[in-house]
């Protein structure tokens, strides 16, 4: 089993950025035309998305672990429904930026005799839903609002809570769709303050906006549509991750 949390941790301890991709199993992707995922430089591969169901979940997650090779698949559930054993890490979230039961907990009491029985590693995961103030769909599922891109002392106050809760990685995510992605300043400000794998999502469909996300502190970032529509544009981003990651090296 590749250990997921490895991946993120050295990520973090080491100021390296990493790219994922998230599949979301309800858009029926045809699976095969992504032979290219093997070996293209991707860090991570995430299943998973807004919605609910569990439809087409576990065919996808089964698929993608055969087209993966060493690169690993996690889990990133919209309930408790949407769990499989064809993935070697689960991203076992609670909505911490809402205040709704199902969750903030509902889901995950549901979800644990099962995943229990799973040989996937759980990673303690503080999701925080975070942007300009659209209502995207995973609000709409959630029944949340997202934290505000201004209200840095919120969100900051929010990741903490998840820390001195347990939490050891932590998801700012804009929305799928977002026009604007998480602020710099936000994605800032939770690094330094929580000072734990962070991963960033939403909205980051232009190398400008992953350039920033890296510099403010995201340590992986995950993208999705845009490599869907243009895999080409998947090569430029792995461009700006190495050329990130050999700059380190260099300094």
């Amino acid at each position: 089993m590749k250990k997921v949390s490895k991946l993120l941790k050295g990520l973090s301890k080491s100021q390296k950025k990493g790219i994922a991709w998230l599949v979301d199993p309800e858009k029926e992707t045809d699976l095969s035309r992504f032979a290219w995922v093997k070996g293209s430089g991707l860090d991570l591969i995430l299943v998973g998305g807004s919605s609910t169901s569990s439809e087409n979940f576990e065919n996808t997650a089964r698929s993608l672990g055969k087209v993966a090779g060493e690169i690993p698949v996690c889990l990133f559930p919209g309930s408790h429904l949407q769990l499989s054993r064809h993935a070697d890490a689960i991203l076992f979230m609670s909505l911490i930026s809402g205040r709704n039961p199902e969750f903030l907990i509902s889901h995950q009491v549901l979800a644990a005799p099962e995943l229990a029985r799973m040989d996937l590693e759980v990673l303690p995961t503080g999701y925080i839903l975070v942007n300009q103030g659209e209502l995207l769909s995973v609000h709409s599922v959630s029944q949340t609002l997202p934290l505000s891109n201004e209200d840095f002392e919120q969100v900051k106050a929010t990741a903490l809570a998840g820390k001195f809760l347990g939490m050891k990685y932590f998801y700012l995510d804009a929305g799928s769709g977002a026009g604007f992605p998480v602020s710099p300043k936000v994605i800032s400000e939770v690094k330094s303050t929580v000072n734990l794998p962070l991963i960033v999502g939403g909205g980051l469909n232009s190398l400008e906006k992953i350039r920033t996300a890296f510099e403010a502190g995201a340590d992986l970032i995950v993208l999705g549509n845009s490599i869907e529509k243009d895999p080409g544009f998947l090569a430029e981003v792995l461009d700006i991750k190495e050329w990130y990651n050999l700059s380190l090296n260099i300094n």
